[in-house]
């Protein structure tokens, strides 16, 4: 007998918890922010693991909330973000509209090709944004919001891990109702 397990362990053994081994604990600020949010990414990833068609499975009525469509929604979210706003490119979402502004989860259904498409999607733009961000100069390089006007990189990767971190809240209740998984 092993004794009492926390819930949490029953997603992933804390021997196989991987997404905090490279954690920047200390260091520069940039190396900090880089380390917390590349963490909150493979949390979503983590959360969506294993799973197909079952990725659209909604949360509960009347809201479109479902795994899929939190992956669509951060693609567009890390596009805008880093591609439209930091790096000035004609960048419009992939997956919402203006006459659709909620299409990244209303359009997210159990098709194959839309699970694929979603995911090369938040990879190619998460791939973007780490290049960016690699690259940049330093924090303090600003872009051009619509919303907010000048945005330097340091708050959008502040931003940025504040998105991830309430959606994977969201991932966490998501996948516990599509199979019982719980975690960290």
């Amino acid at each position: 007998m092993t004794g009492p397990q926390r819930r949490a362990d029953f997603f992933t053994a804390p021997h196989q918890e991987r997404r905090h081994l490279n954690a920047r604990t200390t260091g520069d600020e940039r190396g900090m922010l880089v380390s917390v949010l590349a963490a909150q990414r493979a949390t979503l990833e983590l959360k969506c693991a294993g799973l197909g068609a079952e990725l659209s499975r909604r949360s509960v009525e009347p809201s479109a909330l479902s795994l899929l469509g939190l992956v669509r929604h951060l693609a567009d979210v890390e596009r805008r973000w880093f591609r439209k706003v930091l790096a000035g490119q004609d960048a419009p979402p992939r997956f919402s509209t203006e006459a659709e502004p909620d299409a990244d989860f209303d359009g997210a259904m159990p098709d194959p090709a839309l699970v694929t498409a979603a995911w090369d999607a938040w990879r190619a733009d998460v791939a973007f944004a780490e290049r960016f961000v690699t690259e940049a100069p330093g924090l303090d390089i600003e872009g051009h919001d619509s919303w907010l006007g000048a945005v330097s990189l340091r708050w959008v990767l502040i931003h940025m891990i504040e998105e991830y971190a309430r959606h994977n809240g969201h991932a966490d209740l998501l996948r516990e109702r599509i199979d019982g998984a719980v975690g960290l």
